[in-house]
């Protein structure tokens, strides 16, 4: 992998804490500092295309995302996105040739200590680079297929979909 093209939408990995107002909102992106400080040895670029709660996730956004991916001349992409929609958000780009497509999250914002974030991301980045074209998340430590997984709210974790 010569290039990574990561896709932002918002979500949990970006959330910060405002102590004024004592509620999480979505902020910057965070990948782009993380890949930063872990000094990979590949290129890359960020590409905010939603700031959002995926809870808030449109059809309309899908569709910008989906675009967004099109777009890109590089094979490569990694997408952060919130863990509540991520599933439905992958399904939607299922079908685009020559990409190999990878989202992924985290539990907790990535700016608290403990935070899931770098972890995903790592196993994102050695997922996108591994694997063959089509659409995966990378999650909880492992790699699965959008149509065969689901995120379980009560456990707070990603699983085999029954």
């Amino acid at each position: 992998m010569q290039h990574l093209t990561v896709i932002t939408t918002g979500g949990t990995i970006d959330k910060v804490y405002f102590d004024a107002k004592s509620d999480y909102q979505v902020g910057a992106p965070q990948i782009g500092e993380i890949l930063a400080q872990l000094g990979v040895v590949f290129e890359f670029e960020v590409i905010p295309v939603v700031r959002k709660d995926s809870l808030e996730m449109t059809d309309a956004d899908r569709a910008a995302i989906r675009a967004a991916v099109e777009r890109q001349p590089h094979r490569h992409v990694l997408i952060t996105h919130g863990t509540d929609t991520m599933v439905e958000t992958a399904r939607a780009l299922a079908g685009i040739a020559g990409k190999t497509i990878v989202l992924t999250g985290a539990l907790n914002p990535a700016r608290f200590q403990g935070s899931d974030a770098v972890f995903n991301i790592g196993c994102a980045v050695g997922a996108v680079q591994s694997l063959g074209d089509g659409v995966w998340i990378a999650m909880n430590g492992r790699v699965w297929d959008p149509e065969h997984v689901r995120k379980n709210r009560a456990a707070n974790r990603f699983e085999r979909a029954p």
